[in-house]
């Protein structure tokens, strides 16, 4: 039996690789949402909920069990009434989720774009289009050597901000020149996210009058979750006390809550919908609610904020509820996530403003590479 040999290791590099000789070298910030279906129909949202749900960052449950749940009862069920609640919000040109996360990108590349060049801002979904490889595919093709990826949640969850990380790593799998990578885990402590929702709420109420309270609503995750030592719960907290402070706000005038619970497990306490209709029966009458765990609005505070939770209070007894929107595509949201950037991207020769490679050793540099390349029968 003949002795294995050694695998031969070709020296000839890659077509996509050779573009990184004939460029400067480019950064990028990933921009990360959630992510939203591609229709306010059945079937799309469907498609969506299985994908969402089916992640355990999401759903702790074993495995086994929850696809029962997930394929039997939730998505047959669930996706029909949630495609109703998409359509109650959808625009005439897509997704609200998807159009301001686009919008709040084209904002800070603008902002960026000013003296960073070769700073490149790119949008995706944990959950259904654009996919995070989807934005990862640019990176050679565009010689981006160094990514910043910034999720869209300001305080940190395994729900979210892990399941950004996992997705990102699962797509890095299937790219062979690794980039140099640096992970925002949150920001709800930074100043000036905390000084853009106060600013947003003070602006709000100078039009529409000051609420008898202000609740600020934050998305629910399971309390077992809290208790496995996820920092989301404290974060949240934290994130209201300061704006009630930048606001010298008085403790008996907002309130904090947690919206959106799915199944019969005991989530984060207390929750919006009930607080809202304890209200309204102690004959609170007025009340504004602002979402600042949202960066951009979507589902969850344009139908069951600002729709859904204002008809139950009001049934209840509430005589107004008014939403406050997220920050958006506002140019207070693009400024405060470019200085985020503009700290965590500190180092990297493209966010100081420098060139690695003039443009006439870039030109030497294209011009071997296009002979390398004839020699070797490749496209230059």
């Amino acid at each position: 039996m003949p002795a294995p040999t050694a695998p031969v290791v070709s020296s000839v590099p890659e077509a996509a690789e050779l573009v990184s000789h004939r460029q400067a070298a480019r950064a990028a910030v990933l921009l990360v949402n959630l992510g939203t279906p591609d229709a306010p129909e059945t079937g799309p949202v469907r498609r969506y909920l299985r994908e969402f749900l089916s992640d355990r960052r999401v759903v702790e449950v074993p495995q086994p069990l929850w696809w029962l749940i997930l394929n039997g009862i939730i998505c047959p069920f669930r996706a029909p009434r949630s495609a109703r609640a998409y359509a109650r919000i959808w625009t005439e040109n897509g997704s609200p989720l998807l159009l301001h996360t686009q919008a709040l990108a084209h904002g800070l590349k603008r902002r960026l774009a000013k003296d960073l060049p070769r700073v490149e801002v790119l949008t995706a979904m944990t959950y259904g289009q654009p996919s995070i490889p989807e934005a990862l595919a640019r990176l050679r093709d565009e010689n981006i050597q160094r990514l910043l990826v910034l999720p869209l949640f300001p305080q940190y969850s395994a729900t979210t901000t892990a399941a950004v990380f996992d997705g990102l790593a699962r797509a890095l799998k299937a790219v062979r020149w690794l980039p140099e990578l640096r992970l925002i885990n949150d920001y709800h402590h930074d100043p000036k996210w905390v000084e853009a929702i106060a600013a947003s709420i003070r602006r709000f109420q100078a039009t529409n009058g000051t609420p008898d309270r202000l609740l600020m609503s934050f998305h629910g995750i399971p309390k077992r979750n809290l208790l496995a030592g996820d920092p989301y719960f404290c974060q949240c907290h934290a994130s209201a006390r300061r704006i009630a402070s930048a606001l010298a706000l008085d403790e008996d005038s907002w309130a904090i809550s947690f919206q959106s619970r799915l199944g019969r497990a005991e989530w984060l306490k207390p929750y919006t919908d009930q607080t809202l209709e304890q209200w309204a029966r102690d004959g609170v009458g007025r009340v504004q609610v602002v979402c600042p765990g949202f960066s951009v609005d979507c589902l969850e505070t344009l139908e069951e904020i600002a729709m859904e939770n204002r008809e139950e209070f009001i049934a209840a007894g509430g005589q107004s509820l008014d939403y406050i929107p997220a920050l958006n595509d506002s140019a207070e949201h693009a400024a405060l996530l470019e200085q985020l950037c503009r700290r965590h991207g500190q180092g990297w020769p493209e966010f100081e403003g420098r060139r690695d490679a003039g443009e006439q050793a870039l030109a030497e540099r294209a011009e071997r590479v296009a002979r390398q390349a004839g020699a070797l029968g490749l496209p230059d």
